[in-house]
């Protein structure tokens, strides 16, 4: 009987690692925490950055990445990236995945900001990730060796002697904790951004595998670094809806609410600046206009363009009665995307052996400060496929590690408690720990949410018991983060330290040190 190798997550990244997996004949176990389609991959809009355009190189895309990640990524992780990418975007189009073209049949490009040249591909128009997603499912359930595990939400991770055994998951349909011993652990539980109160993720994106690969002694790595998407729907009794950044790459533009173009005013490259900087220039615009939103006009594109490249766009504003061929857009920033996580190396392992991360959950280099446009999904197809190798390769050359069932009692839930204080924690780390930061509210939140994980330490035997406790060790790691880093780059503004004069170095976290010195 094959060895198990666990997958917790059921993105691209996920995906991507138990297809390979599988492929090598291993029993594979994917843990999700709702439906398996239910992940960021299925919502991201804009496109997969790959150089397969005859004018694009290897070169420009590093080159593009780099600077865009602020002078921190790892080179030798962004060329794995962007060198292996074409294979993987080639490998996920012959199993199906449907990208859209021009008039002459071959690939359509577009741009996005802080991108030299046009090389992203897209699918469905606007929904290239539930193209991607839904083509590896398919792939995926080709395999009677791959066998989903849905509604398993990843409490903690077991490990002997530093060395993975087995993870413990509350199945949230009967709230009863379950556990599974395997050979190898593949994370790819994605990121942390909906532990804010404005978010464009789906609310279940709340660090789960992080936190408990930071309780199981796994170093994590420049958590401070959070990409605020700088246009995401504001509108009354409408949801934070993500405006794809494409739309500007298409022509749109932003303006106040004088209808005026601002962007120009705090960068070169205007409305094609860095994300980071779009987001706090919006941030500064709206807080000189004592307003709370901005408009994003795409209106001279004309609807027949914006109804075929901007489907998922168009229809869902229209059904909070918005015309975008008529009308500008509302946006503001909201939490987007997450460059910290569980510290790797470019063969997606982490400090403890056995485990392995990809994807969002981890920080292998390729993002540095400020993750460049549409390299999210080709890092989950890359990063994914690597983490499988180096799972497959340790199960080759080690044996199970046998666990032993943790003995105590879960907390109970007062459920109705436990949402208010999460809503409350959410208002919070958007007020202390967002767009623009300042040092004392960095060290208010550190305090009072480090003690509430305190609190909140031993699970309660609900989804928001678990949560409540994650998102407290989120906010305490990110905001210790920042504090040591003593000037500002890439997605971390404090307005107290402005500037990088020293900020070029990476900021490593591990449970001990925060426990000795808080």
């Amino acid at each position: 009987m094959p060895e198990t190798i666990l997958v917790v997550g059921s993105g691209v990244a996920g995906l991507s690692a138990a297809v390979h997996c599988a492929i090598e004949g291993f029993k594979v176990l994917v843990f999700s925490k709702k439906d398996v389609d239910y992940c960021n991959t299925d919502k991201a809009q804009g496109g997969v950055a790959v150089v397969l355009n005859k004018g694009d190189d290897y070169e420009k895309h590093i080159k593009d990445t780099l600077k865009a990640g602020a002078g921190l990524c790892n080179r030798e992780a962004v060329e794995i990236l962007v060198k292996e990418g074409p294979e993987r975007v080639k490998e996920l189009i012959s199993w199906g995945a449907n990208f859209d073209k021009n008039k002459s049949g071959a690939l359509d490009f577009t741009r996005e900001a802080a991108h030299s040249i046009n090389r992203i591909i897209h699918a469905l128009g606007d929904a290239t990730g539930h193209e991607v997603e839904q083509t590896l499912l398919r792939k995926a359930r080709t395999f009677s060796n791959i066998e989903f595990k849905p509604f398993k939400m990843l409490a903690r991770i077991l490990t002997e002697d530093n060395r993975f055994s087995a993870i413990e998951v509350l199945d949230t349909k009967s709230e009863n904790y379950e556990y599974y011993a395997g050979s190898a652990l593949i994370l790819a539980s994605g990121g942390y951004a909906a532990i804010y109160k404005n978010t464009t993720n789906p609310e279940t994106t709340t660090g789960d595998g992080i936190v408990a690969a930071f309780l199981a002694g796994a170093t994590l790595e420049d958590m401070e670094f959070v990409q605020f998407h700088p246009t995401a729907l504001k509108r009354y009794n409408a949801p934070q809806f993500l405006i794809s950044e494409s739309m500007r790459g298409e022509g749109a533009y932003l303006v106040n609410d004088r209808d005026e173009r601002f962007m120009e005013k705090y960068h070169r490259l205007g409305d094609l600046a860095p994300r980071d900087v779009v987001a706090r220039s919006i941030v500064f615009e709206m807080k000189e206009r004592n307003i709370d939103k901005v408009y994003l006009n795409a209106t001279h594109l004309g609807e027949e363009f914006l109804k075929s490249r901007f489907p998922t766009i168009y229809n869902e504003c229209m059904k909070y009665g918005l015309d975008i061929s008529k009308e500008a857009i509302p946006v503001s920033p909201a939490a987007h995307y997450t460059m910290g996580g569980i510290k790797t190396d470019v063969n997606a392992k982490t400090s403890i052996k056995g485990i392995f991360a990809a994807g969002e959950v981890a920080c292998n280099g390729v993002h540095g400060a400020n993750r460049l446009a549409s390299n999210s999904i080709l890092e989950g197809l890359v990063y994914g496929r690597r983490a499988a190798d180096s799972a497959c390769e340790f199960t080759r050359n080690n044996d199970v590690v046998n666990f032993n069932k943790p003995q105590f009692n879960k907390k109970p839930c007062n459920k109705q408690f436990l949402k208010k204080r999460i809503v409350d924690l959410k208002e919070t780390i958007w007020e202390k720990l967002g767009v623009i930061r300042k040092i004392k509210e960095m060290e208010d939140i550190l305090n009072c949410s480090w003690a509430l994980f305190l609190k909140n330490y031993q699970p309660y035997n609900c989804e928001e018991g678990i949560t409540l406790r994650n998102m407290a060790a989120l906010a305490s790691i990110i905001a210790y983060s920042a504090l040591q880093r003593k000037g500002s780059i890439g997605a971390h503004y404090c307005i107290d330290t402005p500037h990088s004069y020293e900020s070029k170095k990476h900021i490593s976290v591990s449970a001990g040190e925060m426990v000795d010195k808080l």
